[in-house]
């Protein structure tokens, strides 16, 4: 059965591209359940390791400096995260734009109902965007991190997430998921950390 807010998001994405979206939004397949996205991002311990989105920025600043050269020739940035709960999805814009492809809008929805489930919702996360290699390195980081800013903006707008539990971060093509194939569309990929606990909302000063 498909849930509310999957059902309004397809309602949103038909509003906006019009009656030819129907076949598209109908046809795609959920990569991932909101089941299976739940399990992905559960369960994060103590001893994970720490991490913000501005050192993660600045992990990828630093491996662009530090690695000049072409992408056959320099190692992917590894960042070590392998023990944050976390996903990996696939959501399609269109080309070399930051714009949400309806047919994505199911994914985004399995994605906002595990983020509403009560084992989750006390918890903020890293959206990530990452592209293959194909344009230049300044370009990809620039796309990937509109990416990131339009997959942040969707949940938060169309799917009611808090804002304070969402950060977006371009990663470019640094962390490549294949990098022997560093071109494979596998690549394109949005990933999904969760970093911790929301904090307390400050109180206003009177």
């Amino acid at each position: 059965m498909t849930s509310p807010l999957i059902r309004f998001a397809l309602a949103a994405s038909l509003a906006l591209t019009g009656a030819s979206a129907l076949v598209s939004t109908a046809s795609a397949q959920t990569q991932l359940s909101d089941t299976q996205i739940l399990k992905g991002l559960q369960g994060l311990t103590d001893t994970a390791p720490a991490i913000t989105a501005d050192q993660m920025r600045k992990m990828v600043q630093q491996h662009m400096t530090q690695y000049p050269g072409e992408a056959l020739t320099r190692p992917s940035l590894a960042l070590n995260l392998d023990k944050l709960p976390q996903i990996n999805v696939q959501i399609q814009f269109r080309l070399n734009s930051a714009i949400i492809e309806p047919s994505s809008y199911g994914t985004l929805g399995a994605i906002a109902d595990a983020l509403h489930n009560p084992i989750l919702h006390g918890y903020k996360f890293i959206v990530t965007g990452n592209t293959d290699v194909t344009g230049t390195r300044e370009i990809n980081l620039k796309l990937s991190q509109q990416r990131a800013d339009a997959v942040v903006n969707a949940l938060v707008t169309v799917f009611n997430v808090s804002p304070n539990r969402l950060e977006p971060v371009g990663l470019g093509e640094e962390v490549l998921l294949d990098p022997k194939n560093p071109t494979s569309g596998i690549n394109r990929r949005v990933q999904i950390f969760t970093i911790g606990r929301v904090g307390p909302t400050p109180q206003p000063i009177r």
